[in-house]
């Protein structure tokens, strides 16, 4: 702020005042300050930090910032001691024109917590601008035969600066003919007249010379002049006088074109051309007034011709000269006052200024989003403004200070159900009818990780042959997250147990980013039948979430093992070696081949033949299909070699085949040389084997039936439960097959859709699920006890063990 060097008291007073301009007050919810205009950058305005309550090392982590709508860089803060200053120059005259009251107002804004303070800085008036006239000099024209005490009008002149600074006092340079006159009122600007002292004389004095100076009242002063020159006329003494010296008019701002505005009315004492009189604006009359006003030069009306703005100018002085036609001219002034009446005409104004986006869905509710302000031009009640949010939104506007609100967050979020949020804010006036505007912002809901990844169903079961290659894939499974960016992305690992004495990652492993899992070795279904294991998906939120599914890996069996042939109780191994009797009948049996296969199901089924004796020979001997007893096909006699070689072929049911051969060697003895026993043991056993064919005829076509319908059923669900096959991996076995056998035959029967097949007597590999299940359990007959020895009894418990199977089938 600049100081005058005008004596040392007069600068004290000066500082002084400036001082008590810059105090403040708080009131009414917000902090005022004050500064005199035109103050040097730096000049200290306020505390702001300290009268906000706010502490000094806490503005800079805070974000401490002032907004100010159109006036962004008058004043700033320095955050190192919290005090507001003067920034750049500040020309009240610029920034409020005329107006009384000429304020700044500013938004200061902190962070961690949001909070929204209003600061009011008050721009206070100097002496900086000196009267001016519109003109250097004004001529006047007065006849000589004017009466003393005539006025005649003369133009003021006029201060850009307010109050006091703008309050005009005129002074009149010494004159013996003339005075000055001035007239002031509470409505009117001063009127200033030159007062006839003296009656005039031409021929004496024809001209005068005299200079009016303006005064303000500012400290210092400051006064402007114009030159005055005043022509003494002869002739015609009589100017046109009007029936009032001011005029009032109240128009409405949306007044049309054209309408009269009112009639001014004037007459001159004259006769002939001296009392015609001609009416036109005075001179000095501002150009608006010329754009919205004409006046008729002989019937004095004036008419609209523009269009009136209250919000622009509240009123209008028009000055109104009358002049009659004399030679020369007589003229007079009068003034006409046009109050603009306020209408609803102005749509209040909307801003927004976003603060917190985008919105994070775990933002806490009171959480401040965006900043809102209104304004209206127009005055009274059609000023009066309210804001309005669009009606089903998890936001609510709250009123902080008069046409300010806060955006803020009044029910929780959830990105997964609405990312994002048009919000549309109406503004209306209290008008009748009112005025509205809208104003729209869009708000993105930001993600955080409160969704964990989901699979489609909480466990899987998998069909895997054995023997597979290393590195096969076999399954793939997939989680989603409902979740965005990282947040959703997945990565898979395996949920690491012992399986036996081993790790489950020797045996599987999953990748972590497309949740396939592999089979790092190669299977066996004897060692390992049902692998149950979980796979773990998580995300990379922070902190990340995860779940579980489970794999259900069911080891399919392949023919993979040759049947093992087993030795005879009480003998060791090699050939089987028996005597016969050549008095033996027809079907008496005089050996059984023993063989078991470590594969199961069909793979496991035997099946025995004789091989052809060398040359072609027809042997007296055959061997039974499936139980691999030998027996006589006829009865022996002398012909028959003594020694009997047979050749056993042991064959499973695989594919392909794997078989195993067994020697059988016979010695033909006569009746006496056989054992006794023996022919108790070989007529046990054919009645035995006559016993079980019987039974297993019935026990096959039983067996047909039951299979018959099975195999309708399950066409009969496919039709109806018709889908697409769950996906397999690469080496996955496909169609399991079910597989149900007996001593004497067996089917099987391919499955479309998963099952879980468990072979064998023992139980299932894992529970069977509760709903949708046929169990089917076939068994061969129990054979009667065989009298005899104890081998013929240890062959029929292994006929019986052989020809007992259980079938488990889910669906």
């Amino acid at each position: 702020m600049l100081f005058p060097r005008q004596g040392g008291k007069g600068a004290l007073r000066l500082l002084l005042s400036l001082l008590l301009l810059a105090t403040w007050k708080t009131g009414s919810g917000q902090v005022h300050y004050s500064v005199a205009e035109e103050a040097k950058h730096g000049t200290f305005v306020g505390r702001i930090a300290q009268d906000l309550g706010l502490e000094l090392a806490e503005l800079v982590p805070r974000l401490f910032r002032v907004a100010s709508k159109g006036h962004g860089d008058l004043l700033e803060v320095n955050l190192q001691n919290g005090i507001l200053f003067v920034n750049s120059r500040i020309d009240r005259e610029e920034l409020c024109g005329r107006s009384a009251e000429c304020s700044i107002h500013l938004e200061v804004i902190v962070d961690r917590p949001l909070q929204v303070f209003h600061v009011v800085v008050e721009v206070k008036d100097i002496n900086d601008n000196r009267p001016v006239f519109r003109a250097r000099e004004q001529r006047l024209f007065i006849p000589e035969s004017r009466l003393v005490d005539s006025r005649f009008p003369i133009e003021g002149a006029a201060d850009e600066d307010i109050g006091t600074n703008a309050l005009l006092t005129y002074t009149l340079s010494p004159s013996d003919y003339f005075s000055l006159d001035v007239q002031a009122s509470d409505e009117l600007s001063k009127s200033l007249s030159l007062e006839l002292r003296k009656s005039l004389d031409r021929e004496e004095t024809p001209e005068l010379h005299l200079l009016l100076t303006a005064t303000d009242g500012g400290k210092p002063e400051l006064e402007g002049t114009v030159q005055l020159l005043i022509t003494v006329l002869d002739v015609n003494d009589n100017t046109p006088l009007f029936a009032q010296a001011v005029y009032r008019v109240h128009l409405l701002e949306s007044t049309a074109n054209g309408t009269l505005v009112t009639t001014l009315n004037a007459s001159d004492a004259d006769e002939g051309v001296n009392g015609e009189i001609v009416f036109s604006f005075g001179s000095d009359v501002p150009l608006n007034i010329q754009k919205n006003f004409k006046i008729d030069s002989n019937s004095g009306e004036i008419r609209l011709i523009g269009r009136l703005d209250y919000e622009e100018t509240k009123s209008y002085e028009i000055q109104v000269k009358a002049v009659d036609k004399g030679n020369p001219p007589m003229s007079n002034h009068c003034k006409v006052l046009v109050k603009v009446l306020d209408v609803n005409d102005n749509a209040p104004q909307l801003a927004i200024t976003p603060l917190s986006l985008p919105v994070r869905e775990d933002t806490p509710l009171g959480t401040v989003i965006a900043f809102v302000s209104v304004s209206d031009r127009d005055s009274g009640v059609y000023g009066q403004v309210t804001c309005s949010l669009m009606p089903h939104i998890p936001f609510k506007l709250v009123s902080t200070f008069k046409n300010y609100y806060s955006l803020v967050l009044d029910s929780a979020l959830d990105r997964e159900s609405v990312a994002d949020y048009a919000l549309v804010v109406t503004a209306r006036d209290a008008g009748s009818p009112s005025l509205s505007a809208t104003a729209s912002m869009s708000v993105e809901v930001a993600d955080v990780n409160d969704n964990a990844p989901a699979f489609a169903q909480p466990e899987y079961t998998v069909f895997v042959k054995e023997n597979n290659p290393p590195g096969c894939h076999i399954f793939t499974v997939s989680a989603r997250d409902a979740d965005a960016q990282e947040n959703a992305l997945v990565s898979y690992s395996l949920v690491e147990r012992r399986v036996g004495e081993r790790a489950l990652s020797s045996y599987v492993s999953v990748h972590a980013e497309s949740g396939k899992v592999y089979a790092l070795q190669p299977l066996d279904h004897e060692e390992l039948e049902l692998l149950q294991f979980q796979v773990s998906a998580r995300d990379a939120g922070v902190p990340p979430l995860g779940s579980n599914v489970t794999l259900q890996v069911f080891v399919l069996d392949e023919n993979d093992n040759a049947p093992a042939l087993l030795p005879r109780p009480g003998a060791g191994g090699g050939a089987v070696s028996e005597l016969v009797s050549r008095s033996v009948g027809a079907g008496h049996v005089v050996a059984k081949v023993r063989a078991v296969d470590a594969d199961s199901g069909y793979n496991a089924w035997l099946s025995y033949e004789l091989r052809p004796a060398a040359g072609g020979a027809r042997s007296p001997f055959r061997v039974a299909l499936y139980t691999g007893e030998i027996s006589t096909t006829r009865t022996l006699d002398e012909a028959d070699s003594p020694r009997q070689r047979l050749l056993v072929l042991v064959k499973d049911h695989g594919e392909p085949a794997l078989t195993a051969t067994a020697t059988v060697l016979l010695s033909l003895v006569e009746s006496g040389q056989a054992p006794k026993a023996s022919s108790r043991v070989l007529a046990g056993a054919a009645g035995a084997e006559t016993a079980l064919l019987d039974v297993n005829v019935y026990l096959i076509i039983a067996i047909c039936a039951v299979s018959s319908l099975l195999v309708l059923t399950l066409l009969l669900y496919t039709a109806l439960r018709c889908s697409a096959p769950p996906a397999e991996g690469a080496c996955a076995p496909g169609k399991p097959t079910l597989v149900c056998s007996s001593a004497v035959g067996s089917w099987s029967y391919s499955q479309q859709r998963r099952q879980r097949v468990c072979s064998g007597e023992g139980p299932p590999p894992a529970p069977p699920p509760p709903a949708s299940k046929t169990d089917l359990m076939a068994f061969s007959p129990s054979l009667p006890q065989v009298p005899g020895s104890a081998e013929e009894r240890q062959q029929s418990s292994e006929s019986e063990h052989l020809g007992k199977v259980s079938l488990s089938c889910r669906f």
